[in-house]
């Protein structure tokens, strides 16, 4: 089994494993684990798959990503309520989920064009986009929202891979590399928040006051 193929079935598992326990909070039956469960581990594949024009995407190809989501979805389902920080466990496998699938990302983006910049683009579309559905089904402030650094640990990482790739660097190398990079910026995010600078400037008018405005011209 390739380093690639043990990444991408790890990176299912744990995300399929953060939409199940999105579902343990909703406190949801079993088919809503399993399905949060497989809309989280297969999302961001299946958009990735999608856009470089890979079809039937990779679970219709092999039924085991299937299997994999249905399988963590069952386990969380019987082991959640033993767990007592599960939003604290939540995140912490979505740190470990988004930095094996931004490598995963890379790599596939990378091997279908050749193109760095479509390479990372793919590693945080593929690390980032099942946690958004996840979040947005959960009823959850979504990835994209929060303070801390998330995408842009997704874009490191791949950027990370993708430089050591150019490099001559073995894929083991580069995808290692690229794993480090992209837990320890999320990791760092989680523990010590660390942010991006946020835009400040003064707040924009009212709507009813512009649309005034708009009016005397």
């Amino acid at each position: 089994m390739s380093l690639l193929m043990i990444l991408d079935y790890a990176g299912i598992a744990v995300f399929a494993a953060t939409g199940a326990l999105a579902a343990s909070r909703k406190e949801l039956d079993l088919i809503g684990f399993l399905f949060f469960a497989a809309v989280t581990g297969l999302g961001g594949g299946t958009v990735r798959d999608i856009i470089l024009g890979r079809t039937p995407v990779f679970w219709v190809l092999d039924p085991t990503y299937i299997l994999i989501c249905v399988v963590t979805g069952v386990l969380v389902y019987l082991t959640a309520h033993r767990v007592e920080w599960r939003y604290r466990l939540l995140i912490w496998l979505d740190a470990v989920g988004l930095a094996a699938y931004t490598v995963l990302g890379a790599a596939k983006g990378l091997a279908a064009t050749g193109s760095p910049t479509i390479a990372i683009i793919t590693g945080a579309l593929t690390a980032a986009f099942g946690g958004i559905l996840r979040d947005l089904l959960a009823n959850e402030p979504s990835v994209l929202l929060r303070s801390e650094i998330y995408i842009t640990a997704a874009i490191a990482g791949a950027g990370a891979f993708t430089a050591a790739q150019a490099l001559g660097f073995p894929q083991y190398v580069s995808s290692g590399f690229g794993v480090c990079v992209a837990f320890a910026l999320r990791g760092g995010a989680i523990h010590y928040g660390w942010t991006l600078p946020r835009y400040k400037s003064r707040p924009g008018r009212p709507a009813d006051e512009a649309l005034k405005g708009k009016a005397k011209d």
